[in-house]
């Protein structure tokens, strides 16, 4: 309301039958429904803007013309239907049906039609609103092909809000987990997840409520009957209208087959490298005896003095010393137990070193190697051994002709925590670049029939089970070819995974 300068009364609304009369008309017009009335013979009497945009005729072409002209012919019997439905007095509410453009195109629509009474309260017409439903056909189609394809997943798909409690449960979680939907929703997610775990549920909610994605999360989850799951989880925020987080959809898909799978071939990786090692232990250890055999025959020959054969000992004793220390570090590889224990990595590595000496002398390769953390660090002995034996392996066999290997180890800070470096450094022939992103997948190999294509895969695998990291980069220029592997390993990434080793079971 508005007060006049002159101070006379707020403006007020017309009540008059006119005013209201006008007040309705303007409503009409300006409604994006189609809004049209007809006698009970089906004839149009008024036309809104509305219908003009649904329909595409001007009222023009519309006012006094059979209502049937909107109607496609294989559905004209719905008018005698509606006609007698409003001759009785009945109002027809929402009745979705399909209607025609003036372009010929067939459409859905969805119509309320109500009697028009005189003022003696006898029925002359009926008035009709009319909604265009093709968009929410649309969505709704997209909803049900969507709902469709949510049921008819092999993973597991859930929904939750953000206190955790499921909302949605497709097939695919029943076949997972062994619960029906209707034993499951409305409970906690913390149902399906080992108590040793439930902290993850927690980090996870943080990061929804931030909006963040979390993909191919690998962890364990528990079915109805106890079966611990080996699952990938992808975990995604779920918004409204107004952009706010307000749950989550979670996929998860069963990976024990592809966990078991890895675990055998990292056994199998582990043989090959065993009997790699044996083979090159059992040339080291062939060299020293055949000396001492020689020395032993020497010392038995009927002219020599004593001074000579205490000397043939002593040169005897050294190399069976050689043997015995090559022995002592082949037992202590043999019995790591695959728990974690405090060593230092210069001792592993050369470890592997000494093993393969031989066939580095025989490649001609030199070694050079600079340890420069000397503090120990917790993993697992054997896993470690298996990934420098691979490495070195790989850069012998790139160095047939004779080169370089170059080691280092040191401590690096890092915001994460404190690691250790180990870089492997060879001059061999090196790797293609549009090789390079492909040395960590299973089977890929590029020495023929040299390699099985599985040792950097087992590596990457080991190393990052130890928390670390591992990469390789490459050269093939001439005279300035060959690779480098770089891993890392954090001071307590073993211990760390030791303790949630819950998600390997």
């Amino acid at each position: 309301m508005t007060q006049s300068k002159t101070g006379t009364k707020p403006d007020r609304p017309d009540l008059s039958i006119e005013g209201i009369r006008n007040f309705l008309a303007a409503i009409i017009a300006s409604s994006d429904d189609a809004i049209i009335s007809k006698d009970l013979n089906g004839i149009i009497n008024s036309w809104n803007d509305g219908a003009r945009r649904i329909f595409g005729y001007e009222a023009e072409e519309m006012v006094g013309q059979p209502i049937l002209r909107l109607i496609p012919i294989e559905l004209h019997h719905e008018e005698d239907f509606i006609l007698s439905k409003i001759r009785s007095g009945e109002r027809i509410d929402h009745f979705e049906t399909t209607r025609m453009k003036k372009d010929g195109e067939k459409f859905p629509i969805s119509v309320t039609i109500s009697p028009i009474k005189d003022e003696s309260g006898k029925i002359i017409g009926a008035s009709k609103i009319a909604r265009d439903i093709s968009e929410r056909r649309r969505l709704d189609e997209s909803r049900y092909r969507l709902a469709a394809i949510v049921d008819s997943a092999d993973d597991a798909i859930i929904s939750k809000n953000l206190d955790g409690i499921i909302t949605s449960w497709n097939n695919g979680a029943r076949r997972l987990f062994g619960y029906e939907q209707e034993e499951i929703v409305g409970q906690s997610i913390l149902t399906l997840i080992p108590d040793n775990l439930r902290h993850e549920e927690e980090e996870i909610l943080r990061r929804l409520r931030a909006g963040d994605n979390i993909e191919h999360y690998q962890t364990t989850r528990i079915s109805k009957q106890g079966e611990i799951r080996e699952v990938s989880i992808t975990v995604s925020p779920i918004r409204n209208a107004k952009g706010e987080v307000i749950g989550a959809s979670k996929i998860a898909r069963d990976v024990s087959n592809q966990k078991k799978v890895e675990r055998l071939a990292i056994e199998a990786e582990k043989i090959a490298t065993t009997g790699r090692m044996a083979a090159a232990i059992a040339h080291e250890i062939n060299n020293p005896l055949a000396s001492v055999l020689n020395l032993i025959f020497l010392a038995r020959q009927p002219d020599v003095s004593n001074q000579e054969i205490r000397d043939y000992l002593e040169t005897a004793e050294s190399e069976l010393e050689r043997v015995s220390h090559i022995a002592r570090q082949t037992l202590g590889y043999y019995r790591d137990t695959g728990k974690p224990s405090e060593v230092h990595l210069k001792d592993l590595m050369e470890n592997v070193l000494s093993v393969y000496r031989s066939k580095l002398l025989a490649h001609d390769i030199a070694v050079e190697s600079r340890f420069t953390d000397l503090r120990k660090i917790r993993v697992r002995t054997g896993e470690v051994v298996q990934i420098f034996s691979n490495v070195i392996c790989n850069a012998i066999d790139s160095m047939p002709h004779g080169g370089t290997l170059l080691i280092r180890t040191a401590r690096i800070v890092r915001t994460e925590g404190d690691a250790i470096q180990v870089v492997i450094n060879d001059t061999g022939s090196g790797i293609a670049r549009e090789h390079l992103d492909k040395v960590f997948e299973p089977f890929f190999t590029t020495k023929g029939n040299l390699g099985t294509g599985i040792g950097l895969w087992v590596a990457k695998q080991l190393v990052e089970r130890h928390g670390g990291q591992i990469s390789v980069s490459s050269s093939t220029d001439r005279g300035d070819s060959g690779t480098i592997v770089t891993m890392t390993f954090p001071f307590r990434g073993a211990e760390d995974e030791e303790a949630g080793s819950g998600r390997e079971r």
